[in-house]
């Protein structure tokens, strides 16, 4: 049994509102008011000054394990997210083996459950082993609780295959998150977006279409044949386009911004650091993507936390892996440029990165600060700024482009379920 704790004099971000309150939990939360009781079997900790968020949620997250343990562990990547501030993430299926059967999802669930620090949820394949040729049993592995299915960084290139799954998933009722890409667009070797600013450095271009073609193609198909649909990293403005005018006709349909697709664009790349799949597109492509955001055409923000070693990040640009690790950046930088900048509230963003997906994805009791939800809080400094220092992650990946950047804001601890996962020393040192 959790001990009880109470939290007094935080800044609460409880309903969409900032209130001043206490907070008392054990595993659940169990009050949330002013001047609450407290016997003498509960913990109390004075926070004043500290602004207390929900646990935020990331439905795009990759952990590698099983099968590519160089790259990051379960327990390396789930730190990582306690350091970020992330108590629910979603575990992308690019592990071996896949979780494409019963066989398979049994054992990794378990895996997830014994060696995660936060709580992880497993995506199923939308295809077999992400093969793009059969089906996954949706029904088989809803039953083991699996409701959400991807097969990551691959689209589904069969039209006809896909209409098969989309099909299949209505039936089921369950959701899928898809990565579009229609790999005709893309030649070998390309890296950056398909523009003058970058390909004039020798670097061959992705073009938007390449992203976008797809993401119209599924939406057609799934206005066909009904269901539910995520698109993953959007990063083109034809894209957030294509999602406004699908949910305009009734379409039920989300769509997920990457931080870094909100703060860096085409100009900023620099080499492999800034290799990305989608790529960091135009300054008009990025601004399509923040407005958005702000006008319900793209819902909330996940990351896609893709870690790789040193060595393969050192590569040539053509070679070098695509992806950057973001679980221990996402929340102080967009704080950083959007909160302490003036354009969103602290509400707005807490919104995009805890409560929308958590709605989105069907998790009941999470994403907010409300009697009876889950004990996933997180205590933010807003008056302590820090610098991202890829040397402190806890994350094995280190690929940055966020290296050195300064933050206005700190995580002081994060608790998942009513136990403190991640406190910063320097939160310690003050004794709160």
């Amino acid at each position: 049994m959790t001990q009880k704790r109470l939290i007094r004099n935080a800044s609460v971000i409880s309903g969409g509102r900032r209130i001043q309150a206490d907070v008392l939990f054990d595993d659940k939360i169990l009050a949330v008011g002013e001047n609450l009781p407290a016997d003498e079997n509960t913990r109390v900790t004075d926070t004043r000054g500290l602004t207390l968020i929900p646990g935020l949620v990331d439905v795009h997250v990759h952990l590698r394990e099983p099968g590519r343990e160089a790259k990051e562990t379960i327990a390396d990547g789930t730190a990582a997210a306690a350091h970020g501030g992330f108590t629910t993430v979603f575990a992308m299926p690019n592990v071996l083996p896949f979780p494409s059967t019963v066989r398979t999802v049994e054992p990794y669930q378990r895996l997830l459950e014994e060696k995660g620090r936060v709580r992880v949820l497993p995506y199923g394949t939308i295809t077999v082993d992400e093969a793009g040729a059969t089906p996954t049993d949706y029904a088989a592995l809803r039953e083991l609780g699996v409701h959400w299915f991807s097969d990551d960084g691959v689209g589904v290139d069969s039209a006809a295959v896909m209409r098969r799954c989309l099909e299949a998933a209505r039936e089921a009722d369950v959701l899928f998150a898809c990565h579009t890409e229609d790999m005709n667009y893309r030649q070998p070797g390309a890296s950056v977006h398909d523009s003058p600013v970058v390909t004039s450095r020798g670097w061959i271009g992705i073009p938007s279409a390449c992203e976008s073609a797809q993401l119209i193609r599924d939406l057609k198909l799934l206005k066909e044949t009904g269901g539910r649909y995520h698109t993953c990293h959007v990063s083109a403005k034809e894209s957030v386009e294509a999602l406004r005018e699908a949910k305009a006709a009734g379409q039920d349909v989300t769509g997920e911004v990457t931080a870094h697709h909100l703060l860096l664009e085409d100009k900023d790349v620099q080499g492999p650091m800034w290799k990305m799949n989608p790529p960091l597109r135009s300054h008009e492509d990025r601004m399509a993507l923040i407005e958005g955001l702000e006008s319900g055409a793209l819902d909330f923000i996940a990351n896609d936390h893709a870690p790789h070693t040193e060595e393969e990040k050192s590569l040539p640009m053509d070679k070098a892996p695509f992806g950057i690790v973001s679980l221990e950046t996402a929340f102080p930088l967009l704080y950083t440029e959007f909160v302490k900048g003036g354009r969103w509230s602290l509400e707005q963003l807490v919104h995009w990165m805890s409560t929308a997906p958590a709605r989105r994805f069907g998790l009941e009791g999470t994403g907010d600060i409300l009697p009876g939800y889950r004990a996933d809080l997180v205590l933010v400094d807003e008056n302590r700024p820090g610098t991202i220092d890829k040397t402190t992650f806890l994350s094995r990946g280190k690929n940055t482009p966020f290296d050195k950047w300064p933050t206005a804001c700190t995580i002081a601890e994060t608790i998942c379920e009513g136990k403190t996962v991640w406190r910063d020393t320097e939160t310690e040192k003050k004794g709160s």
